[in-house]
This record gives C-alpha cells, sequence and structure tokens, in this order.
C-alpha cells in the first residue's frame, strides 16, 4: 500500500502508461513543491520573462530594494512607483506595467487565497490570463509550482512537447501534436502535474 500521496501518484502512472513507467524507474524522485505566496509567484514569473536566470534574479533583487528591509512589494507601495522609478531596477517599460497590472489585480481582492483555493486549474488559469501580461503558460507554471496543483498539464510547454515527441515517437506539429498530446495524458489523471515533473527531468 503507498504510505504518502506521492507515492500513490507514482504508482497510479507506473500502471497507466508503460513509457512513463520507464521514465518513472529511470528517474530521481521528485518531492512536492512547497506552497508560495501566489502574488509574489506572478510579479517573480513577470520579472523572468524572456531573459535569462542570473538576469531575473538580479533584477528581483534590485526590485526588492526598492521596499524597504523587508523587500515585500505590497500592492500599494507598487502602485505608488513610477514607471521611471521601476526601470531603474532594470525592468522594462512594459514589464512594469504589467507588476503594476498584478498590484492592481491584488488590490481588488482578485488574489484572495480562500477563493482561489476552491478554483480548478483550468477555472484559475482563466482567472490570472484576465491580468495583462500573464498568458495561459505562466498561469499553468504557477499552478504547478507556486500552488503545487496535482493535475496541471502544460501541452504547450516545448519542453514537454520535446520530452513526448522523442519518449513516444510523435511526428505530428501545430494542433494535431497538442492534441495528441493531451490524449495521451488522459491516463494519468489526475497527476498530470507530476507525470509533467518526470518528462522536464528526462530532457536534463
Amino acid at each position: 500500500m503507498p504510505t504518502s500521496a506521492s507515492e500513490a501518484a507514482v504508482q497510479h502512472l507506473r500502471a497507466a502508461d508503460p513509457v512513463l513507467a520507464l521514465l518513472l524507474d529511470a528517474g530521481r524522485p521528485i518531492a512536492p513543491a512547497a506552497h508560495e505566496d501566489l502574488y509574489l509567484g506572478l510579479l517573480r514569473a513577470i520579472v523572468s520573462q524572456q531573459i535569462s536566470t542570473k538576469a531575473a534574479a538580479a533584477i528581483w533583487r534590485k526590485f526588492q530594494a526598492l521596499f524597504g528591509p523587508e523587500g515585500y512589494p505590497e500592492p500599494a507601495a507598487l502602485l505608488a512607483f513610477s514607471d521611471e522609478e521601476l526601470r531603474t531596477a532594470g525592468l522594462s517599460r512594459q514589464k512594469a506595467g504589467y507588476l503594476r497590472a498584478i498590484a492592481d489585480f491584488a488590490l481588488c481582492d482578485e488574489l484572495d487565497h480562500t477563493r482561489l483555493n476552491q478554483l480548478n486549474e483550468e477555472e484559475l488559469t482563466r482567472h490570472l490570463t484576465q491580468i495583462k501580461g500573464v498568458g495561459r503558460w505562466t498561469a499553468q507554471m504557477l499552478c504547478m509550482f507556486a500552488l503545487d496543483m496535482p493535475d496541471v498539464f502544460p501541452e504547450g510547454d516545448l519542453g514537454i512537447q520535446n520530452a513526448m515527441r522523442r519518449h513516444y515517437g510523435l511526428e505530428e506539429t501545430g494542433r494535431p501534436l497538442l492534441q495528441r498530446m493531451t490524449e495521451l495524458a488522459e491516463p494519468w489523471r489526475p497527476y498530470r502535474t507530476l507525470a509533467s515533473k518526470y518528462l522536464w527531468q528526462s530532457l536534463g
């Protein structure tokens, strides 16, 4: 009998898909992600978009330094900064606007944890993509890593596409590829997040 939720997930995936079973056997165990502050996670995701990890870390440090010793960008404090002040941290004008949109969303009580915890992944993704600058992929990454939702399948992620092409011999492209991937991932429910993490790991 499985002794934990993660062991139950591994057993389910191993039984559901022989290709995935091989990846699970060859891979390193994946621990559950720690739950994070979703507001902070959204800000970090925007800062990190389309730049290297090293550059993102440097800009994030400068951004946090704008908010005193605590370094926490309270929504009202963030909205009080001008674009020019935010750009001193290395942010583009576009990203400064996106951060402001997230702060505005938070101030309108749209990131209330009690409410968000009642939403499933698809509902939460739709909710978050209302924010300017937050696309489906970003919302899915937050669901998987900041909130550790168990059944997210980011079919649009290039790494997942490459891993499934390699391990399942997929030759389709475009919409047919996404459809085939979604079909293959169906037996993984309700643990598609963990399956996706093993697919990413297999590329390493």
